[in-house]
């Protein structure tokens, strides 16, 4: 499979302990990997305020620009949402989906 739609749910069954056992929403951290002056990274933000607001899931936002390493993982797929660290998706966030990712 291309790197370009990779996913991987390692991290996350490490981080709850096992299969099929999510998190709480309030205990989820959605993370925007974007840059400056893209508005794309305009409209999944928008998305991920409205969801995140809604669930009482963490956000933060990581300029794409300022991180080398998030650069050369993602720098043709921004923006990308991150829930707990596992890519979620790229370019465009499906506000049903997000939520539906965050409430198990």
């Amino acid at each position: 499979m291309s790197p370009l739609f990779r996913r991987s749910g390692g991290a996350a069954k490490k981080a709850t302990g096992g299969e099929g056992v999510r998190p709480a929403a309030g205990d989820r951290l959605v993370t925007l990997v974007g840059k400056p002056g893209c508005h794309l990274c305009d409209d999944a933000r928008a998305v991920i305020e409205k969801v995140c607001g809604e669930t009482g899931a963490a956000w933060e936002e990581r300029d794409i620009t300022r991180d080398e390493a998030l650069h050369r993982a993602y720098w043709e797929q921004i923006p990308v949402v991150l829930v707990d660290g596992e890519q979620h998706t790229f370019w465009r966030v499906d506000e049903a989906r997000l939520r539906r990712e965050l409430q198990g």
